[in-house]
């Protein structure tokens, strides 16, 4: 029975998989021909049936930037980046759709320590630098292993001195996929949809308006209180928004 059970689970799986992979080739085909719109339909089938990728999130950012909608091609380029932070043709695009924002906002400065270790940070995804880590303790077992068997001083000395840089280094990316993961629960990213928003400075409509955002913008959501939501923006200034103004990067 439980044979049956897994074999049709692997069909249907099968099935899913190769249907999504003619919607793709659909959506490919619509977009070469101008139909933008058809293609996103494609596309959001596929979203839909719970398979994501930076392939399809990049496809859907060119197909709204083909539409001169900045919000949503701004959003897709940059769930795009998440799963795949340093592709350059991402960077490109995503680059090309900021021109379009109406707000030209100036990133807080950082120190020149702050940009190394944010460099450092990201230069992988957090499973990346799991990956690496266990990678580099599978090297130390093994090297290790290696120094207790191996009779020839050189190669015993050799293998000790290359277990201890691999459970170093190992450990070193073990501590980089925690700082980033604990970044990146501190991190809500989202983009504004409306083509124009004001900010207030309280969570009413009758506070405040502190500054207006438009349609790209890139904030930080701080917190959220009955329909609205606290958020930051890159130079620092933050107030609070109607939450239906803004769409959420990450999904938890």
């Amino acid at each position: 029975m439980k044979k049956v059970v897994f074999l049709f689970v692997l069909f249907a799986f099968s099935l899913g998989f190769s249907q999504n992979e003619k919607l793709f080739d659909e959506a490919t085909e619509l977009y070469n021909n101008g139909k933008y719109s058809e293609a996103i339909a494609n596309y959001e089938k596929i979203l839909d049936s719970g398979q994501h990728s930076a392939e399809l999130y990049f496809n859907m950012g060119n197909c709204y930037y083909k539409l001169n909608s900045i919000g949503p091609s701004i959003y897709y380029y940059e769930k795009a980046l998440l799963l795949n932070p340093n592709d350059d043709e991402i960077l490109n695009n995503l680059g090309y759709a900021q021109n379009m924002r109406l707000d030209a906002i100036e990133q807080m400065p950082q120190t020149e320590l702050s940009r190394i270790y944010n460099k450092i940070l990201f230069l992988f995804t957090c499973n990346q630098w799991a990956y690496l880590a266990i990678a580099l303790v599978l090297l130390f077992v093994a090297t290790y292993l290696a120094y207790y068997f191996i009779r020839q001083a050189n190669r015993k000395r050799m293998a000790f001195i290359t277990s201890l840089f691999s459970l170093g280094f190992g450990l070193f990316c073990i501590l980089i996929a925690y700082l980033q993961l604990q970044q990146n629960k501190r991190d809500n990213p989202a983009i504004v949809f409306s083509k124009e928003v004001s900010v207030s400075s309280e969570p009413n409509k009758t506070s405040e308006q502190v500054f207006t955002l438009h349609e790209g913008t890139k904030v930080n959501i701080e917190d959220s209180l009955d329909g609205w939501e606290k958020i930051r923006i890159a130079d620092g200034q933050t107030g609070w928004l109607p939450a239906e103004n803004i769409k959420a990067l990450k999904d938890f």
